[in-house]
């Protein structure tokens, strides 16, 4: 089995009241408030660009975990 590729795609924006704007290309995933959003602006500060891009997809839940292809070929998922 391969390497599962990198996540890609992902972008942030704070907004005035401190809330984080989770986007996945350029379409609205998750907004984050209060400790949760302290928390990412925290984990990301330090973080580089691939790292920022893995720690937002698993926040948005848009992770692969590696399962996808046995997924797919279950038969309840086949069409």
């Amino acid at each position: 089995m391969g390497a599962v590729p990198a996540p890609e795609g992902f972008s942030y924006a704070v907004r005035k009241d401190g809330d984080v704007v989770i986007e996945h290309h350029g379409r609205v995933a998750t907004v984050l408030r209060g400790r949760r959003a302290a928390g990412f602006l925290a984990d990301a500060e330090g973080a580089t660009a691939a790292e920022r891009q893995e720690l937002m997809a698993r926040l948005t839940g848009n992770y692969r975990r590696g399962n996808e292809r046995r997924a797919a070929q279950h038969p309840r998922n086949r069409r």
